[in-house]
């Protein structure tokens, strides 16, 4: 293999046939607030086995119109892993909500139900207003034993799936349950940053069940304003009309924000949507390469292995000498990547009281984590190179 080829962790794989979609769409009547984001946001519904969709101006967005459309307030409390991107505590932080930690299993690197049920049973019912599970690196969260819990405690569930369009678990009946399509969480968020299953630059959407709810975020992305006439509070005669409302009229109802997607946003993704099975059969046969790879090689402390339902956006080991091995890598223009420095552990969190220590599974893990390459046009060339130079930093 050439030497001075570089191997990201994550890669977007933009088509000619994607360009063309966008270009398509740059030439349109619309460039944002056009059919294309409907049509995306069907489509989308349609793969995950939803009932709404809702597309977002990036994953971050869709979280914080997730805390706003359940009502999180000051000081209610909600529980997440530490254990992700650092937006699937923020969004509750937006609403003046408290952040609590729950810590995660040290095999699936999930939140581990067990510890949330410690951590309800440990304070009067209605301490807790809700729960954040995230899909970490693709593995699917079991929401059904999660739901149980939820339903127990009286908790809403926003499924953090950012890592796992195309991810699912098995239900105690057998059957499927693909990440977000609502059959157990209130509401699901998904993300399109390019090193996604489904790259559209930015971008994110909120998946559902729930037609109130969907109704609610429709507004909340577009500055609170809304144009259905049977919910106007004004009278016609102030909107400007005598027997009906005028076309022009709207009404600002609650403070929303513009975290709208474009329209070439939504066209990309839509086309990206159609190679969306073959990039996950192809995350998967890389992800089984990895396993077999270092299955039996003692100086792989653990890894994210062959999971069914798995949707690897990651694929994770775990090692001692894990800065070392970085930056041996690097040397060799790999460019790996470690997934997640503790959320309790970053300097805002700190402040408000987290501390080393509160996470002993979290911290164990980020000690020893790091992410290898892992996208869809990965060649095999390209992997054989990762997995020498593991072998060779360990055993050379």
């Amino acid at each position: 293999m050439n030497n001075n080829v570089v191997i990201p962790y994550g890669k977007q794989n933009i088509t000619q046939e994607d360009i063309k979609k966008v270009i398509e769409a740059l030439q349109s009547d619309y460039l944002t607030q056009g059919p294309r984001i409907l049509q995306f946001e069907q489509e989308f519904a349609k793969y995950i086995g939803c009932e709404y969709a809702v597309a977002v101006s990036n994953g971050t967005a869709a979280l914080h119109l997730c805390t706003l459309a359940l009502g999180v307030k000051e000081g209610d409390k909600v529980i997440t892993t530490p254990i992700t991107f650092a937006a699937s505590a923020n969004c509750v932080r937006y609403c003046g909500g408290e952040v609590v930690f729950s810590d995660i299993d040290s095999e699936t690197y999930l939140i581990d139900i067990e510890k949330i049920k410690s951590l309800l049973d440990a304070s009067p019912k209605g301490t807790y207003k809700g729960i954040i599970p995230v899909d970490f690196a693709g593995r699917a969260v079991n929401l059904e034993e999660l739901k149980k819990l939820a339903k127990e405690y009286d908790l809403w569930i926003i499924e953090d799936a950012c890592h796992a369009p195309g991810g699912y678990f098995i239900d105690k009946n057998g059957i499927q349950q693909n990440c977000g399509n609502g059959n157990f969480a209130d509401l699901a968020i998904f993300s399109f940053h390019p090193v996604k299953h489904i790259a559209c630059g930015e971008g994110g959407m909120i998946t559902t069940n729930n037609r109130a709810l969907y109704e609610k975020l429709l507004v909340l992305r577009s500055h609170g304003i809304t144009k259905q006439s049977d919910v106007f509070t004004n009278s016609i005669e102030l909107a400007g009309g005598r027997e009906e409302y005028p076309g022009w009229y709207m009404e600002m109802q609650t403070l929303g924000f513009n975290y709208r997607l474009t329209d070439f946003q939504a066209a990309l993704g839509s086309s990206q949507l159609k190679r969306a099975d073959q990039g996950l059969l192809k995350r998967r046969q890389i992800a089984s390469k990895y396993y077999n790879s270092f299955i039996e090689k003692e100086y792989i402390l653990g890894q994210s292995g062959v999971v069914e339902g798995h949707a690897y956006h990651l694929y994770i080991i775990e090692v001692e000498n894990r800065l070392g091995l970085y930056n041996y890598l690097k040397d060799h223009n790999i460019y790996a990547q470690i997934h997640y420095i503790p959320c309790h552990l970053m300097p805002y969190y700190k402040e408000i009281g987290w501390k080393e220590g509160d996470m002993s599974n979290s911290e164990q893990y980020y000690r020893h984590c790091i992410s290898l390459p892992m996208f869809p046009s990965l060649k095999d060339e390209e992997q054989d190179y990762v997995i020498a130079k593991i072998y060779e930093f360990f055993e050379s």
